[in-house]
């Protein structure tokens, strides 16, 4: 599911990404946004508990994408998001690499918010 939203800082609510009821728990999507003026693919992730988080969906590595088709991601037996790129393994409560070529480093976590079952780009 690719979904695209404009976020011009504006103080009109943000238009959803994604409704919750098409994340299910411990899953990943990848939604399209504007972000400060760019088009950006996301990762969001909603975990066991219910909560969502969301990421530019760029290896910090090589900056490349971390699906290996769009919206399609590559999951550890441990649950880690694997980069299909070149391997770096993502623990998803934070987005730092655990593994691989970009160890230590994290993911560029995008503020979300849920609001009325959507979930939005948070308001700066």
């Amino acid at each position: 599911m690719t979904t695209s939203l404009n976020h011009d800082g504006s103080d009109a609510p943000a238009a959803a990404l994604v409704s919750l009821e098409a994340l299910p728990a411990d899953s990943l999507h990848e939604v399209e946004a504007i972000i400060e003026g760019d088009a950006e693919s996301l990762l969001v992730y909603r975990d066991a508990s219910g909560d969502v988080r969301a990421w530019l969906n760029v290896c910090p590595h090589a900056g490349r994408r971390l699906d290996w088709a769009p919206g399609k991601f590559l999951r550890a037996k441990d649950g880690t998001l694997v980069c299909a790129a070149h391997g770096a393994s993502f623990e998803l409560a934070h987005g730092v690499c655990v593994a691989g070529p970009c160890r230590g480093e994290a993911l560029r976590a995008v503020a979300v918010e849920v609001r009325d079952g959507e979930v939005s780009l948070a308001q700066a």
